[in-house]
């Protein structure tokens, strides 16, 4: 069970990791590039919507990878 835990807590790692990434910053980040051309062609309507869904999907993970820290010192015990 152990093994099993610390595999999800190093995939969702890695997910939040990229997902962190590429949110918009003051900066705008990666983000910025990759929605730069979206928003000329769509409008920036588009982008603040792809900032939002990777600010939801950020919670999520956060939430995960905390709940699997604590699983996983659990199953060391």
């Amino acid at each position: 069970m152990h093994t099993l835990v610390v595999i999800l807590l190093v995939i969702v790692s890695i997910g939040l990791i990229g997902v962190v990434i590429l949110q918009s910053g003051k900066s705008a980040g990666l983000s910025g590039a990759i929605s730069g051309g979206a928003e000329s062609l769509f409008g920036k309507q588009k982008a603040r919507g792809l900032d939002l869904i990777l600010h939801r999907i950020t919670v999520v993970l956060a939430i995960l990878f905390i709940l699997l820290s604590i699983a996983v010192t659990y199953f060391k015990i």
